[in-house]
């Protein structure tokens, strides 16, 4: 297939998905994936369309810093800043094959690599800037990587990290390290050294984990860039919008959202970078800026609730969630403030965007929506292997989706289990009713037991969000002599509101009022919550705790504690 045939089936494909935005059951019957033989996203997708009259005044990237100082850069400034960008680091040795870290925050310098690494057939590690030296050595030892592009605030962070390889520095000149800037002296016209076969590798992410050693994820030149074709379908994505997405670089939300579906629609990316979250400031340049599209974590939006939303006059029309299930409550509450539904996304860092409630579509409350197309998802009992109401989310392989890894790079046993007997496996429960609404119930070792009952935390922490003092929680079993194990709530507060014992006894009143009696919470301290670099709450940390725990934790309140909820 010629690069231009490329071009067209994938063009095809974004325009169907486009027409049918808020078609969801033609979408999801007569979607078919292109499937080309050689593709390279950069090349024959991105340069095409900077190319094309309708682009040229376009911002493909616009940058909004917290001091006022913009930067923005049209589609074909992009094309051809990302060519003089590959044309440099191939002088520098970077060839088809070679790993490279990149570890930039959100400036103009990481989407020019970005681009350019792809259109040399290099490999990306993509890494966050909060990430230490000892990370740092894994990923180069561990990533094999042959090329680091770096902050030069971070150059300090590789003094002790052996390895040859090509060291890059954007910002300040650094001794011993090689300058980006010196990249724009380079030609604006790029040539490949050849075609880049769409199985080849284009991304390696290290997950954010709980264990020691992050699983290496393998994508490939389709995997993500083709893939993404769902997350703009997600979205609802179309071209002139400006889209923004609040994300750290490193982590694939950034990817998903900040790169593939929004270049694929044509639309604007949009960056506020700010050193602290501020949702009035944030509100501000939305309105300011004319932001059509909005993505965030649970975690701004939990925060976002807590300021008068009112003030944004002008909101965006679609709004979207994703990295952890958002709460009713606050889906509840952006609602009536800005007059639109919040609506939900699930998928992984292995593929694209697998479930979501999709463009004008009902939005059932508490589920994350329905298979996106393209997706052909299946609920298996992880005893029988059986389909079932409730179980695992697996992805048919029968029906193998585009937007999902090649498997976990040098570990065999970790790839073997995750696609086992002709499913993928997300390591995520679910159910289903019986119009395919899929509901979000847990990690499969975050689901626990108490009185024999299966508890799913989401379900718990979704009703005490619902509480006015509760800004985040996560609940995990506490260790009980009689029940086996007793839902334990660890509970960061709202403003204004203090981690007394009358604080704690009308949060426990009102999930024994909300709850069935085998879900009420029964314990419950204020504390802050563990998270992973990416911002993803540490169950497993907080199970830790109450499982090493001799005695009661000073701080805990106990249903038994109050009297008063009896009866």
């Amino acid at each position: 297939m010629s690069a231009s045939e490329a071009y067209r089936t994938f063009r095809e494909a974004r325009d169907y998905l486009q027409a049918h935005r808020e078609d969801y059951e033609t979408a999801y019957r007569d979607f078919t994936w292109p499937r080309p033989d050689e593709f390279n996203w950069a090349l024959d997708w991105f340069d095409v369309i900077a190319a094309d009259p309708a682009n040229q005044e376009r911002y493909a990237l616009w940058i909004v810093e917290e001091d006022g100082i913009e930067n923005r850069w049209t589609y074909p400034e992009m094309a051809r800043r990302s060519n003089q960008v590959a044309n440099w680091l191939r002088s520098l040795g970077v060839s088809r094959g070679d790993r490279l870290i990149l570890m930039l925050g959100n400036q103009g310098e990481l989407w020019q690599t970005i681009l350019a690494a792809i259109k040399l057939g290099a490999v990306i590690i993509p890494a966050s800037t909060l990430l230490g030296p000892a990370d740092l050595a894994d990923r180069v030892e561990r990533g094999a990587a042959k090329h680091v592009v770096i902050r030069s605030v971070d150059a300090h962070k590789f003094e002790n990290v052996d390895g040859d390889y090509t060291r890059i520095t954007v910002g300040e000149p650094v001794e011993g390290w090689r300058s980006f800037v010196d990249a724009y002296e380079e030609a604006e016209d790029f040539t490949p050294d050849g075609p880049t076969a769409a199985g080849d590798p284009l991304l390696l992410y290290f997950t954010s984990g709980t264990t020691a050693k992050p699983k290496l994820v393998q994508h490939t030149q389709v995997s993500y860039p083709v893939g993404h074709l769902s997350t703009m379908y997600w979205i609802g994505l179309e071209p002139g919008d400006v889209h923004l997405n609040i994300s750290s670089p490193g982590w694939a939300k950034h990817a998903w959202s900040n790169v593939f579906a929004p270049w694929n629609a044509e639309a604007t990316v949009f960056l506020y970078n700010y050193a602290r979250f501020d949702a009035v400031s944030l509100m501000a340049q939305m309105e300011r800026c004319g932001i059509t599209s909005f993505c965030a974590p649970p975690t701004v939006w939990r925060m976002l609730i807590q300021a008068d939303l009112t003030v944004l006059k002008t909101p965006p029309s679609k709004v979207v969630g994703a990295g952890e299930p958002l709460n009713p409550e606050v889906i509840d509450q952006v609602e009536k403030a800005w007059g639109v539904t919040i609506r939900d996304g699930f998928g992984q860092t292995e593929s694209s965007v697998q479930i979501a409630n999709t463009p004008g579509q009902d939005v059932v409350p508490g589920s994350m929506g329905r298979p996106l197309p393209g997706f052909a998802v299946a609920l298996v009992d992880p005893v029988t292997g059986e389909r079932a109401q409730e179980g695992e989310i697996c992805l048919d392989l029968d029906k193998r989706p585009v937007g999902l890894m090649t498997g976990y790079a040098d570990d065999d046993e970790r790839s073997a289990a995750a696609f086992a007997n002709g499913y993928y496996h997300t390591g995520d429960v679910g159910s289903i009713d019986e119009r395919g609404y899929i509901t979000y119930v847990g990690r499969t070792d975050d689901v626990f037991k108490a009185s024999d009952y299966r508890i799913s935390p989401f379900e718990l922490e979704s009703v005490l969000l619902e509480h006015e003092a509760v800004a985040e929680a996560a609940v995990v079993p506490a260790p009980d002599p009689i029940r086996l194990a007793v839902p334990k709530a660890y509970v960061v507060l709202t403003n204004g509101h203090e981690p007394t014992a009358d604080t704690a006894v009308s949060i426990l009143a009102f999930a024994r009022e909300h709850l069935a009696p085998y879900k009420r919470i029964r314990r419950l301290e204020f504390t802050d919550l563990p998270k992973t670099i990416s911002g993803k709450i540490r169950r497993v940390e907080l199970r830790g705790r109450e499982n090493d725990a001799a005695e009661r934790p000073a701080g805990e309140f106990r249903e038994e504690d109050f009297p008063q909820l009896k009866g």
